[in-house]
């Protein structure tokens, strides 16, 4: 009997993970309020995400809405990748987002395409920005141009005139 039932689940589930999707998703928006500040989980995580796991290790991996990746787990330290997509919700959905660098406008064409940002074109940077730290590039409109991930700290940003400030991973024209 036992044996029926448990047959009877499997065949029910179509393939997917049976996991409670309210705890991941509850899971994945602490880390994103722990990663990119207050109440960004909500705005960047709507209840109707869908939560790709590892085929290998069964853990959370990629965070896709309406075909469109905004988020990867990365196995490494726990915390998120962003994407583009997601990039663009956090900027449109909070009144004072955080982690951004802004650049000149004449570096926006090559940083829009995938190319690394340098001190000397950034104009404002978040004073809280670590190395390390996933980043947001944006131009004097707030339009998301690229993300990446921060190579001196926010006010290192402001005031060197040389080397590599952001290390872009992507850009909005690589997407398209």
């Amino acid at each position: 009997m036992i044996l029926s039932q448990l047959f009877f689940i499997l065949s029910n589930c179509n393939g997917e993970n049976m996991r409670d999707k309210s705890d991941d998703l509850q899971k994945i928006r602490s880390i994103a309020d722990y990663q990119f500040g207050k109440s960004v989980g909500e705005n960047l995580f709507p209840g109707n995400v869908k939560i790709i796991y590892s085929k290998r290790t069964g853990r959370i991996r990629y965070v896709y809405l309406r075909k469109k990746r905004l988020a990867t787990l990365r196995p490494t330290n726990g915390l998120f990748s962003i994407a583009i997509a997601g990039a663009k919700r956090i900027m449109d959905r909070m009144n004072s987002p955080r982690l951004w660098v802004r650049i000149q406008e004449e570096a926006v064409p090559f940083v829009a395409k995938g190319r690394s940002v340098f001190a000397k074109h950034v104009v404002d940077a978040d004073d809280e920005i670590r190395p390390q730290e996933e980043v947001i590039v944006i131009n004097g409109k707030d339009e998301v141009l690229a993300v990446g991930r921060a190579l001196l700290t926010g006010e290192e940003m402001k005031v060197f005139k040389r080397g590599v400030a952001v290390r872009v991973r992507k850009g909005v024209k690589e997407e398209s």
